[in-house]
């Protein structure tokens, strides 16, 4: 009696019920000038939509060559995200990217969230329609200055466990992205301005396809841009 009982006072109205959200930011939407006075514009987005339990995220990168008028890179991602532990969620699904070469389609395992000391994480292993496996592991630590003023300190690598040479992909340790950049919440975080620099490096074979190419494997960019959310 006392279980029929919780059964008919318990709660199944609207406001028991997992609450779906919906976002849209730029983690990153800047102008980049390199050392060798290339001009690139970059972006890196992502919106969601769904619950704590089960959300779906697109993220899309890319990087536009503003002198050639041409994309050096685009990546677009689209993933399912369920949670695994207090601070960390699974992610599954596609990547489609337009590099310079053939076009590539990948299936997306990995996981993201907040590791110890305050390090946002996100770590995807990747196998493309070609056969060849890949990984990467993004990672950003902010540092509060004041209530507005902020250092964020990011961290990109990607390695290649085979090679694949049309797109200038060699085997090992691929690339890496490091970059500081200094903002200021104008809006409640969801517009804030920044300054910062940011270098990019390939390595062994990456770095001699690259050269081959006519292009550098190593760059130094000033970099001025906002971050944004919807």
């Amino acid at each position: 009696m006392a279980a029929d009982a919780r059964e008919m006072i318990a709660d199944h109205t609207a406001r028991k019920q997992p609450l779906t959200t919906w976002g849209i930011q730029f983690e990153e939407l800047e102008y980049r000038y390199s050392d060798d006075d290339e001009e690139v514009g970059v972006w890196s987005a992502d919106a969601f939509y769904g619950t704590d339990d089960l959300k779906f995220r697109w993220m899309s990168k890319g990087e536009y060559a503003i002198d050639e008028q041409a994309y050096e890179g685009l990546e677009n991602q689209l993933v399912a995200q369920t949670p695994i532990s207090a601070f960390f969620d699974a992610k599954a699904g596609m990547r489609f990217d337009t590099p310079e070469g053939p076009d590539r389609t990948y299936g997306v395992v990995g996981v993201t969230g907040l590791a110890p000391q305050w390090f946002e994480i996100d770590a995807s292993l990747y196998v493309s329609d070609e056969g060849d496996a890949s990984a990467e592991l993004d990672a950003e630590y902010e540092l509060l200055i004041t209530n507005h003023w902020i250092i964020a300190a990011t961290m990109d690598a990607s390695v290649a466990f085979s090679e694949d040479r049309q797109i200038g992909v060699g085997k090992g340790l691929v690339s890496t992205e490091t970059g500081v950049r200094l903002s200021y919440d104008l809006i409640d975080r969801a517009f804030s301005p920044y300054l910062g620099v940011v270098h990019e490096r390939k390595y062994g074979d990456s770095a001699d396809l690259a050269e081959a190419e006519g292009a550098s494997a190593e760059d130094w960019f000033a970099v001025i841009g906002a971050r944004i959310a919807f």
